[in-house]
């Protein structure tokens, strides 16, 4: 059992240490990368899957997919800000204040993934 636990908690420490820059980050806001690195350096935060950038009503945003299960994703503005969580948590429908964020985004570029 014990050598079942090491091998699970080897390999995630291997797949959340090897991350994939797609493009050139220089487009995608500071704060965002600060995010990330902060996520990367602690793999207790949740390391995001991936970071899509999308027009959504007129303005760049940027959507973070979770890490994991019942966590909701995130849209940010380009400083930062939360705008809302269109999907994901326990309900898979996110906080309900943005619902039409995936008919409504265009766009979408993947600006870094987790590989």
């Amino acid at each position: 059992m014990i050598k079942i636990i090491t091998f699970v908690v080897v390999l995630f420490l291997f797949s959340c240490s090897n991350h994939k820059k797609l493009e050139d980050t220089t487009g995608v806001p500071l704060c965002l990368q600060n995010n990330i690195k902060t996520m990367a350096a602690n793999p207790s935060e949740g390391l995001p899957q991936s970071v899509t950038r999308y027009n959504y009503k007129g303005k760049t945003v940027y959507y973070m997919v979770a890490h994991c299960c019942d966590k909701f994703n995130i849209v940010f503005d380009s400083a930062c800000n939360i705008l809302g969580y269109p999907d994901g948590g326990y309900t898979g429908r996110g906080d309900g204040k943005m619902p039409d964020f995936h008919q409504d985004a265009t766009d979408g570029k993947v600006v870094w993934e987790m590989k």
